[in-house]
């Protein structure tokens, strides 16, 4: 065992009995407005003295600082976590592009929990200084640059930084120490590629464009399974059933909302056996993506009540929690 994670995992436990269970989830649901539905979150500890207690994303961001606050100060090298956090960076870079080619975006969209935050990526950018960037980030910042300047195509500047996005994660997690870091990079980005696959076929891109787009990986095959997007929605499912993520050939088949539950649920799978481990910097992985889940669970409640959703509809999109 790591001596130096005895107390942080000790105090994670700890943060893990304040996680919102599947029972806490349905008591939100329950709830009628929603208005009622922030005052429950508030009551339950979300937000702080100086949140605005009537602006959902205020409290839903200051949860993902709290909860990436809470983790830097039990973990001195946070670079332990990049697999997780690169795509907050990579997030920063989208939208500093866009700011710079295409005017101002709020300042709320950037990330504050990453190596480079939106200002500085902004001046990054409008500099041209692509090597003030992480190495991992360079040349796709300077592709998509060029290519929102030069074409307007803003669909295939996010391609180029999402490929990035994937290939970085899965180089983070081959320096990772970790299994439980290094399986949660290998479902992501086998997941993203699925999503492209699945995306791809309803839209009718080349293999070109999915060649483009996704990222390879130990558990899928992304040649075979840009071939059977080319063929059709039978074809994905038919190959889905013969890899490790048969499950969401099922869901496929059910219809997108029951897939993107299924994809973002992969997640907390692969996570769940950290419920077990007492001996590793894991646990403390597990619990930030057992919160960034719950998080994106109560924003997911949230906006179904604000748009006048029916409960049937707003549960058919709710994640599974990790405790």
């Amino acid at each position: 065992m790591s001596e130096n994670y005895i107390y942080a995992v000790a105090r994670i436990r700890a943060l893990e009995m304040s996680l919102f269970s599947q029972t806490t989830i349905e008591q939100l649901m329950a709830v009628k407005s929603y208005k009622e539905s922030l005052q429950f979150l508030t009551e339950h500890g979300w937000g702080d003295s100086e949140t605005d207690t009537t602006d959902a994303d205020a409290i839903l961001n200051r949860e993902t600082e709290k909860t990436w606050d809470v983790i830097k100060e039990m973990v001195d090298d946070m670079s332990i976590f990049d697999v997780i956090l690169i795509p907050d960076l990579f997030h920063n870079l989208k939208a500093a592009i866009k700011t710079v080619v295409e005017g101002e975006v709020s300042a709320e969209v950037f990330y504050n929990n990453v190596s480079v935050k939106g200002s500085d990526m902004i001046e990054i950018i409008k500099s041209k200084n692509f090597s003030e960037l992480p190495e991992s980030m360079q040349k796709c910042a300077e592709e998509a640059y060029e290519c929102l300047v030069h074409t307007g195509d803003g669909q295939m500047c996010d391609v180029i930084i999402d490929r990035a996005t994937l290939e970085a994660i899965r180089k983070a997690a081959e320096k990772a120490d970790n299994p439980l870091l290094r399986a949660y990079a290998e479902t992501t980005v086998a997941v993203a590629d699925i999503k492209i696959a699945v995306r791809s076929e309803k839209t009718g891109k080349s293999m070109d464009f999915m060649k483009r787009a996704m990222a390879p990986c130990e558990t899928i095959n992304v040649d075979r399974l840009a071939k059977a997007a080319l063929s059709g929605m039978e074809d994905i499912i038919r190959y889905l059933e013969e890899t490790a993520y048969a499950g969401g050939a099922e869901a496929l088949a059910s219809g997108s909302s029951a897939f993107e539950r299924w994809c973002d649920n992969q997640i907390i799978e692969t996570i769940r056996p950290q419920k077990y481990n007492s001996f590793s910097v894991g646990p403390l992985a597990a619990y930030i993506l057992a919160r960034l889940n719950e998080i994106k669970t109560v924003r997911i409640i949230l906006s179904g009540k604000l748009n006048g959703l029916e409960d049937s509809a707003i549960r058919e999109r709710i994640r599974e929690m990790y405790v």
